[in-house]
């Protein structure tokens, strides 16, 4: 099948039922163009605004206690997350509970600007509209105050709300080929959130915020000396009996929420030595008797009116859903913490503190300039080291069982002892040659003269892009004001082809853990970075010379000095638990 993708007229509809051929038409039907973005509203219904927060009524709320950062347990630094065995496993407790959901997907501040009040995350999301929800399965554990069973994250209220009391032996059974001490973690969307204000596109911006919710939930994982793997051999409907995103009577009228993915995640002390293999996958009966267990709840409802239905939404959803049940394993013979290379100046800072101060910039100053040395050191963080085992892979990238689709297309603008240009940084340098051929084969593809050796990072064109940069963000200066800028190239339709539909939000959680390290890493630099999702499609591509979809630019990022706002004032993150 054919489609019309360049970038003067509407995409054609698609003929076939193949659903790689409806996630196709549907990520060209979302395409921003110079002439016309993708359909939306086209203005902001303030009044039916959805709430950030989900609550399920008739839930029991067990609070997580509100830890200190001088509290135990206390973050290690940064770069103590990146060096092998570094950080001593802690055990399953409801502080380290505690402390995974609130470095995860808690609060870190609230602002406020007049009468208006918002709450901050430690997870990024597009607008702040947070459309991911977590959950967490808690195995029977010795002197716990938490009853084995299904929670649902509260955010506001830093609490676990049981959602279903599922038998402790089918528990234990589910968890049974799993390391001990392992448990499982949820993420499910409410795409309806980020719909409101972005339209058709916001299915992208859904599964951008899933990965930064993945990486945000590995990071925290790090912190407590926890490994995390995505269990990607389950199918979605698994993931839906789950975390209960099947029950349409707990839902009613209220916004449903998209079964996304589960993981787990276990103390990196507890793999017993003759454990050879780690499923990614579970048993499909024992799902089923948990999934006919007793449930509690309903979700509240997040707007009083939708106004426009997205039917291209539930489109992308439905061709996209993982309907596969596959058996993969991943060796454990490796330690699953192993050093990914800091070259440059060790960062001392707690990694707590790095992720709580995390914050989207509004705007750059257009002055700051980073050091090539800082420049490299994020660079090498991005890097997978695709020839690895799984667990042998840097954290985060140990997360993944995929090698990676997403390489990089920089502007660069003030990196010192770097000419401002167009680069390319290929994550998996394996992939080199088909970057070359999807590319223009004009362009210089020259290794970086005074790089390392060991990052495969290649300058295309000289010049100043500051104003390229911010034409194809959709003319944001944002793009252009900043030390750099990239758009996260993905290899696209062979993914698609070869590995299914469900590929298509896959490639989008790459970018989004992508876009988490980045944060962090530009944080622990001393700058500041901003994630931007309105871009022009074609016109990035058409920079380098691609005119095909074997890559598509899915997510662009840009990292340099910010520019605060004077006039909101910053209050602490659960003041309001804390004073009222």
């Amino acid at each position: 099948m054919t489609f019309d993708h360049s970038s003067s007229g509407l995409p054609a509809e698609p003929t076939s039922t193949d659903p790689i051929d409806r996630v196709i038409a549907y990520h060209l039907r979302t395409k921003h163009h110079f002439d016309r973005y993708a359909k939306s509203l086209g203005f902001l219904d303030w009044a039916n605004q959805p709430n950030p927060f989900r609550r399920f009524e008739g839930a029991q709320l067990i609070r997580l206690p509100l830890l200190k950062p001088e509290d135990e347990p206390r973050s290690p630094s940064y770069d103590a997350l990146y060096q092998p065995d570094a950080v001593a496993p802690k055990p399953f407790t409801t502080r380290t509970l505690s402390r995974l959901f609130e470095l995860a997907l808690g609060l870190s501040a609230w602002k406020r600007a007049g009468e208006s009040e918002w709450a901050l995350r430690n997870n990024p999301s597009s607008g702040n509209l947070h459309p991911t929800e977590g959950y967490v399965l808690v195995p029977p554990v010795e002197g716990s105050d938490l009853s084995p069973g299904l929670y649902h994250y509260a955010a506001k209220e830093h609490g676990l709300e049981l959602r279903a009391d599922f038998s402790p032996a089918h528990i234990t059974q589910l968890l049974a080929p799993f390391p001990p001490g392992a448990f499982l973690f949820g993420l499910s969307s409410v795409h309806w959130r980020e719909a409101w204000k972005y339209g058709e596109r916001a299915f992208r911006y859904c599964n951008h915020d899933v990965g930064h919710a993945l990486g945000s939930a590995r990071l925290a994982a790090a912190t407590l000396g926890w490994t995390m793997v995505l269990l990607d051999g389950v199918d979605q409907n698994q993931v839906a009996q789950v975390l209960g995103t099947h029950r349409a009577e707990d839902f009613g009228e209220a916004e449903p929420e998209h079964p996304d993915c589960l993981a787990v995640i276990w103390p990196r002390s507890d793999v017993k030595p003759d454990a050879l293999s780690l499923p990614l996958c579970l048993d499909q009966r024992v799902v089923k008797k948990l999934a006919a267990g007793p449930w509690h709840g309903r979700a509240n409802q997040l707007s009083r009116e939708h106004g426009v239905h997205w039917d291209a939404i539930d489109e992308a959803a439905e061709a996209s859903w993982k309907t596969s049940l596959e058996h993969p394993i991943v060796s454990l013979h490796a330690s699953p913490m192993v050093q990914s290379g800091t070259r440059h100046a060790t960062r001392t800072s707690a990694a707590a503190t790095i992720i709580r101060q995390r914050r989207s910039a509004v705007a750059f100053d257009g002055r700051t300039s980073i050091s090539s040395a800082s420049f490299f050191q994020i660079l090498h963080r991005l890097m997978p080291e695709a020839e690895k085992q799984q667990l042998e892979r840097p954290m985060p990238w140990d997360l993944l069982p995929w090698d990676p689709a997403i390489h990089l297309l920089l502007f660069v603008h003030r990196v010192e002892g770097l000419t401002p240009g167009l680069y390319v940084l290929a994550r998996d340098p394996k992939k080199l040659p088909f970057l070359q051929q999807a590319m223009n084969p004009e362009l210089e593809w020259t290794p970086v003269p005074g790089g390392p050796n060991d990052l495969p990072l290649y300058w295309l064109l000289q010049g100043n892009a500051q104003r390229l940069a911010a034409q194809v963000s959709c003319h944001q200066g944002i793009a252009g004001d900043s030390a750099f800028s990239l758009g996260m190239l993905a290899e696209f339709e062979g993914r698609l082809r070869k590995g299914g539909s469900w590929w298509y939000p896959r490639l989008f959680w790459e970018a989004g853990l992508v876009g988490q390290v980045l944060y962090l890493e530009a944080e622990a630099a001393g700058v500041r970075g901003t994630g931007i999702g309105c871009f022009f499609d074609d016109p990035v591509h058409e920079i380098v010379g691609i005119k095909d979809l074997a890559l598509q630019s899915l997510y662009h990022f840009t990292i340099g000095g910010p520019v605060d706002d004077g006039r909101l004032l910053t209050l602490p993150a659960y003041y309001h638990l804390q004073h009222g």
